[in-house]
């Protein structure tokens, strides 16, 4: 597992398995079977997932007798939205740029083949 958390919580967040699974989890706690459910993995695969999103600190796990909910933990993920936020204006100002040559191109006719 990556040293630093940003680049942990981006590996856990590579897969689409854990993707969905944080998804479900953004609606409420959730057993481990519940998480399964919906893929063709076997129950150790399954924990390999959650053992990658435990470590990166997008989920945390508790123990009610034999029942092993997982909740979503949110702060990882508000600091992935904190480092993209920084790209925003760069994003912005490439998007008006683009915004302004489509409005030329359409002035001159060259958005429609230059048909009216």
């Amino acid at each position: 597992m990556p040293a630093d958390p940003l680049s942990a919580t981006f590996a856990a967040l590579a897969d689409p398995t854990r993707r969905a699974m944080l998804s479900r989890l953004a609606k409420g706690e959730a057993s481990v079977s519940e998480l399964a459910a919906p893929f063709d993995l076997s129950l150790p695969a399954v924990s390999k997932h959650l053992k990658v999103l435990r470590q990166a600190g997008l989920i945390t796990q508790s123990r009610r007798a034999q029942w092993r909910p997982c909740t979503l933990a949110s702060a990882p993920l508000h600091e992935v939205a904190d480092w993209v936020e920084q790209y925003r204006p760069l994003w912005e100002e490439r998007f008006g740029r683009l915004d302004g040559y489509l409005r030329t191109l359409q002035e001159k006719g060259g958005l429609d083949g230059g048909r009216e």
